[in-house]
């Protein structure tokens, strides 16, 4: 049976491990909880803690259930897979046409990545098959500051989108791991709460108060209860361990990517510059050559980052519109199936039993042998007890289970032991008292034992039905919606930036390259250039003189050679 159904927290926690990466293929484990928690097994015995005897009030099963299309204004968008109609079914990561959608916002940098492609090619082709070349009518010096001017914004627009790219995607990178290890701890917070709960239900298989025991059938529903739990909480620690590990190699790997893009891009503009301004057309050549690839490279990234952050914005908004609206039929409903009240009461239910059955334990214990007063001739209940009368334990839950408050001649589970620590007595070596009392020290512990045994099923019993009743999801979404939802799509803005700075500063340096790079004045012009630079430096001095004197020469040479 456990391996016929479907866990909602579960999924809930792959859910969110999976829209770190956008895949639009969730796993689906089976569903231990709902084995555990709802009707399969919670109905079926007698006289013991799997039988229901009472509900808190909760929502009819039969009430209207509101549809809710998640995220419907942002994902209007065309739909590739239906000749471009308008998508209008919401975020739905189960939708192959809801991720089409998606990967048409994509499309401008693909479209781009192509026609730079093609067009860049072909101009290639053109200048080096057919000798065509572009002639620049003027004063020759204009040009050639046009030239230097052109050269030195595009490198620096080019060397700016670098290094945005590189702070957006070290924030990108430490805002994705800081939102998945909050899921991961959300996960072990799941995990850590089974295993307290099967850690308590065995203890309270040991209850034992002057040889009283739970009922048999009690403690067999509790190893049954137990084994569906622990088969829960290892399998979800085992796929949050497995998950996140690739999670975290494909974000490192997306990490070394951009790095190694904005460095290569980095060195390729300022080489590119400072061979153009030296002249040389043959290294020129394979910067140009690789330029257009890598800038065809970024083009693609740029498109892959857009569906990238419209994916992550659409699952932003759709968490934040079901936390508001948990219980309405959406596109979550089929991944975080939260039942309705009257389900998660009988978990509840199961445990209040438990812990009442062990207050039961104790007050017969207490009325039987603790505030008897038998007479010492071979009588099994007699140790000498005398003294008060112990105040019994109060039970927490009234025949129907409701929460009722304690007496004044009763303790509550919260102060029972340092209540009864007052009617301790001294033991001889016999074991009975000898002083005045209720109590010996070895039955004040099992009544201590018993007691925290109890209480510490009341205080983890809860928030297991947290995850079954989506409080726990809801949350959890809260957090991520508010917390961790603006940075990751603040620095995927300065990711996207960068990648089109880089993509518009190389893409022109590329064209300059190409235009004044390869001319036959280009060594003319730019030691002319070197000339100057030079003459500047020497403020004047004969020397210098000189070396303008065999630059100029060398000027003439070159054009007569043209």
């Amino acid at each position: 049976m456990m391996q016929q159904q479907q866990n909602p927290k579960m999924k809930a926690l792959f859910f969110l491990h999976f829209c770190l990466l956008f895949t639009s293929i969730l796993a689906h484990p089976k569903d231990p909880f709902k084995s555990i928690l709802g009707e399969g097994n919670l109905g079926g015995g007698k006289n013991g803690i799997l039988t229901a005897t009472a509900e808190a009030p909760g929502p009819a099963n039969d009430a209207p259930v509101s549809t809710l299309v998640l995220a419907e204004k942002r994902t209007k968008r065309p739909d590739i897979l239906r000749n471009f109609r308008w998508y209008q079914g919401g975020w739905d990561i189960a939708n192959k046409h809801y991720w089409a959608s998606v990967g048409f916002t994509g499309a401008a940098g693909f479209i781009l990545s192509v026609l730079w492609f093609v067009s860049f090619g072909v101009a290639l082709v053109v200048h080096h098959c057919c000798g065509w070349r572009i002639s620049i009518k003027g004063k020759e010096s204009h040009c050639q500051r046009i030239c230097l001017i052109m050269l030195i914004i595009f490198t620096c627009a080019a060397a700016v989108g670098c290094i945005l790219l590189s702070v957006g995607q070290d924030e990108f990178h430490g805002e994705a791991l800081h939102t998945l290890d909050y899921v991961v701890h959300q996960s072990d917070y799941t995990v850590q709460t089974l295993r307290n709960v099967t850690q308590y239900l065995s203890l309270a298989k040991t209850v034992n108060v002057a040889q009283v025991y739970l009922p048999s059938d009690v403690e067999q529903d509790i190893d049954k209860l137990n084994i569906e739990l622990n088969s829960a909480a290892d399998t979800l620690m085992e796929k949050t361990s497995e998950n996140s590990g690739k999670i975290t190699r494909v974000f490192n790997a997306m990490r070394s990517a951009l790095i190694t893009l904005a460095a290569v891009m980095l060195l390729v503009s300022l080489l590119g510059l400072f061979l153009s301004l030296l002249g040389h057309q043959h290294a020129i050549h394979i910067f140009i050559i690789s330029g257009w690839l890598l800038v065809a490279v970024t083009f693609i990234l740029c498109g892959f980052f857009l569906i990238l952050n419209n994916a992550i914005s659409d699952t932003c908004v759709a968490m934040g519109e079901w936390v508001d609206n948990p219980h309405a039929e959406t596109a979550l409903s089929n991944i975080l199936p939260c039942v309705d009240q009257g389900t998660t009461n009988r978990t509840l239910i199961k445990s209040k039993q438990v812990i009442n059955d062990i207050t039961n334990i104790v007050n017969e214990f207490i009325d039987a042998y603790a505030n008897s007063n038998p007479p010492p001739q071979s009588n099994p209940y007699y140790f000498n007890q005398s003294g008060p009368l112990l105040p019994r334990l109060c039970y927490p839950y009234n025949s129907q289970l409701q929460d009722v408050q304690c007496s004044d001649q009763e303790v509550s589970m919260a102060n029972a032991s340092s209540v009864w620590q007052n009617y301790i007595c001294t033991v001889s070596s016999s074991g009975i008292c000898s002083t005045v009392g209720r109590l010996t020290p070895d039955m004040n512990e099992q009544l201590v034992t018993a007691v925290n045994i109890s209480y510490a099923l009341g205080h983890y019993t809860p928030p297991l039905l947290s995850l079954q009743d989506c409080n726990f999801v809801r949350d959890t979404f809260r957090n991520i919606t508010t917390g961790y939802c603006p940075p990751l799509e603040h620095s995927l803005r300065k990711v996207n930036a960068g990648l089109a700075l880089i993509s518009v500063g190389v893409l022109l340096n590329l064209a300059v390259w190409m235009i004044y790079a390869n001319r036959p004045q280009t060594k003319e012009v730019f030691s002319k250039f070197s000339s100057r630079i030079k003459g500047i430096s020497c403020n004047g001095k004969s020397s210098c003189v000189n070396g303008k004197n065999e630059v100029s020469s060398r000027s003439t040479i070159l054009r007569s050679e043209v």
